[in-house]
């Protein structure tokens, strides 16, 4: 039988079975909090930093990634206060100069509130959000990519370069990977990359409507979900 605790997020009292994410009790509960490298049915990572919010304890509060902290009887979260917001929109802004083109990336920076890049792009193809070694590992059982390398060296390979006979080529790793879902005007050559932001127009939803969220998922435009 499922235990239930009840927390606040931004406010709001928030039911949720015990052992649940607060990003997950969260969404359920149509709270927006950005995330990209989150996916359901996988364990979390919490590389991204997208998902970051305020866990008030004590009178005192900590930052930390909401995907991987648990609900608790009585926790009180802040989602979306002004520290969380721009710590989060300088995490988006980096993730959308290293991999501008990927359309979820870009459609993510917007909702986080990025107006323009302030970094040099890099036109990187891999974000390391771990999607798709997890998908492969966790779903798949096929234990054929991994990551590989420290620091700026680190990215996804096959165990020694060569690919397993566990690997089977069902593209499963390239469906999760927010890389696949390229900006509308196609992609943007090295020299040639922006912030595209040609959905800002939809943000204005959420200002003037109250209890709205636009959410953002992976890069295949914004949809309007309204608070439980």
């Amino acid at each position: 039988m499922l235990q239930y605790v009840t927390l606040t997020i931004d406010g709001a009292k928030v039911r949720a079975p015990k052992g649940t994410s607060v990003l997950d009790a969260a969404v359920h509960d149509g709270i927006c909090i950005p995330h990209l490298c989150h996916t359901p049915d996988l364990s979390d990572m919490g590389v991204c930093r997208l998902c970051i919010v305020e866990h008030v304890r004590n009178g005192t509060s900590k930052i930390t990634a909401s995907c991987t902290l648990l609900v608790e009887e009585g926790m009180v979260i802040r989602a979306n206060s002004d520290r969380v917001r721009k710590l989060r929109r300088n995490v988006a802004e980096l993730l959308l100069t290293e991999a501008p083109n990927s359309r979820a990336i870009q459609d993510i920076a917007l909702r986080c509130g990025v107006k323009e890049a302030r970094y040099p792009f890099r036109n990187n193809d891999c974000v390391l959000c771990g999607r798709c070694v997890r998908t492969c590992t966790e779903l798949y059982r096929g234990n054929a990519i991994g990551f590989v390398g420290r620091g700026k060296n680190r990215h996804v390979e096959y165990p020694f370069g060569v690919r397993p006979d566990t690997c089977v080529l069902c593209r499963a790793c390239v469906m999760v990977c927010p890389m696949s879902i390229t900006p509308c005007d196609g992609p943007m050559k090295r020299g040639e990359e922006r912030f595209c932001g040609k959905c800002e127009s939809q943000l204005q939803i959420p200002q003037y409507e109250s209890g709205d969220c636009v959410r953002c998922d992976l890069g295949l435009g914004f949809g309007c979900a309204r608070h439980r």
